[in-house]
């Protein structure tokens, strides 16, 4: 199915203007600016269609051109240096990092390419997993938008065996400016940001993916419009996936419910962190008929992820009846969307007739990992 493109960008006139006198972005960068606004058919109508505060692509308005609202907003504990949770963050900044993943994805679809943000920028990506989405889309993203990045298989570095993380994350700190892992253990990733002292970015632990969910989410707004007050119901084993979107029913309110066989839901912890946040409505269930019905999603993953192919012919047998397809659609609903993360086992999880169904968006939502993990990298760069 071919990717769906982001309707054009609509920006106030105001903001355009204060792109030239804006003191930490040279006349060059105004003028790139502008270029793309130009390439990328803009319209600048008199009142802007993203909400709340608009973004000003590598423009960092100064001290003295803030408002006095802006000054009054300022939180007393500064943002954290790292994206490893999206609880981390809360939804004014989740969905401001959402709106420049639309935004910059637009100026890439329209072929703009005097972006350059990540110019003189190196990136280490440390792969103790590896996977074709997550290299591809971090690397041709970071490229696209001007930086370097290296790739580090498990050969590489074998963080915690050969050597310690709180050195790879000081060595690499020295040679880099931002750092993407893609780990097993989740603790790693903590200690790897911990230690570092540039910011880190989760890729995936066994724990949560939260680049995925961001992803995921962007996908959602640009199909039913936004994801607040809409129904999303996985069905099948709660893992990482889970997590991260039960981490993400904690800052925006919507409906979540995991479909799961009995002994597979996911962690305690987090579904109580969820509902204690008191903002989303959460369900976790063991009858994936009823939960689908009136979804406005229908996301399913593999059963045995990787360090689980041992158990893939048990959990087969176990999650029979977990299965997304025509007929579980079906009671879904004519205007359900189906997502997957992939990669799919297609005929296990998930049919082929439902994975290349018309409403299927599996792969606008893999293409917009590129686009939010770009957006992540630019707000945890300060760009």
């Amino acid at each position: 199915m071919a990717p769906t493109l982001c309707p054009p960008i609509s920006v106030r006139s105001s903001d355009v203007a204060s792109l030239s006198s804006c003191s930490t972005v040279s006349s060059h960068s105004g003028q790139v600016f502008r270029q793309s606004l130009r390439f990328s058919g803009v319209s600048v109508p008199s009142s802007s269609s993203f909400p709340a505060t608009p973004r000003r692509i590598s423009c960092q308005v100064s001290s003295a051109t803030s408002s006095p609202s802006s000054s009054v907003n300022l939180k007393a504990k500064a943002e954290p240096k790292d994206f490893l949770h999206i609880s981390d963050f809360d939804k004014a900044t989740i969905l401001k990092i959402l709106d420049h993943a639309k935004e910059v994805k637009a100026l890439l679809k329209s072929g703009e390419r005097t972006f350059l943000p990540f110019r003189g920028k190196t990136m280490a990506m440390i792969f103790a997993k590896p996977s074709m989405r997550t290299r591809v889309s971090f690397e041709t993203g970071f490229f696209l938008l001007g930086g370097h990045a290296l790739y580090l298989g498990p050969d590489d570095i074998q963080m915690g065996k050969r050597e310690e993380t709180r050195d790879v994350a000081r060595v690499l700190s020295g040679y880099n400016d931002i750092i993407m892992a893609r780990l097993f253990a989740h603790q790693d990733i903590l200690d790897l940001a911990k230690y570092a002292t540039i910011p880190v970015i989760n890729g995936l632990t066994d724990y949560n993916h939260p680049c995925q969910i961001m992803a995921d989410v962007l996908t959602i707004i640009e199909h039913i419009g936004q994801l607040e007050g809409i129904k999303v119901v996985y069905v099948g084993d709660g893992n990482n996936i889970v997590h991260s979107w039960l981490l993400m029913a904690s800052v925006i309110p919507f409906h979540f419910v995991c479909a799961c066989p009995k002994g597979f839901e996911p962690d305690g912890k987090t579904v109580e962190k969820a509902r204690q946040a008191g903002i989303s409505k959460i369900e976790i269930t063991n009858d994936p008929k009823e939960a689908v019905r009136g979804a406005d999603v229908v996301y399913s993953d593999v059963w045995a992820s990787m360090g689980q192919k041992e158990e893939a012919a048990n959990r087969r047998q176990v999650f029979k009846g977990f299965q997304v397809d025509e007929n579980l659609m079906k009671l879904a609903g004519p205007k359900a969307y189906f997502m997957h993360c992939l990669p799919a086992e297609r005929g296990v999880e998930v049919t082929d007739g439902v994975i290349e169904a018309p409403n299927s968006i599996v792969f606008p939502q893999a293409e917009n990992r590129m686009h939010a993990q770009n957006a992540i990298m630019l707000h945890m760069l300060g760009l």
